[in-house]
């Protein structure tokens, strides 16, 4: 059955690992498979799919841990929030700061 999001989803992750179309293609060449721009490109607009090995080997270079959650595959109450290695840095130096978090919560009005 197809997914979809799948390509949205694809290009989403892609983005937020600041890759691009040229460094993703790289990165399967070095997990033996060679796929060209337009492939990955189909992809993330759901004109193809990847099968589930080249999946597999997108998930590991866009560091998607959990699948079936990431590709909305279970219901959106269990799905946990995803953050990038940036996202996880920025909440560990936040807990390292407690005299910075009044400033942050005005800044992002969190109040």
């Amino acid at each position: 059955m197809k997914n979809e999001r799948i390509g949205a989803i694809l290009r989403y992750y892609r983005k937020v690992n600041n890759l691009s179309v040229a460094d993703v293609v790289k990165k399967l060449e070095r997990e033996d498979t060679i796929v060209a721009e337009k492939t990955i490109y189909g992809w993330e607009n759901s004109q193809t799919q990847p099968d589930a090995d080249n999946l597999l080997k997108l998930c590991k270079i866009y560091h998607i841990d959990d699948v079936l959650s990431s590709f909305e595959y279970l219901p959106t109450e269990t799905t946990p929030i995803r953050l990038t290695e940036f996202e996880e840095r920025l909440i560990k130096r936040y807990r390292d700061k407690p005299e910075y978090h009044n400033a942050i919560k005005k800044l992002l009005d969190l109040d």
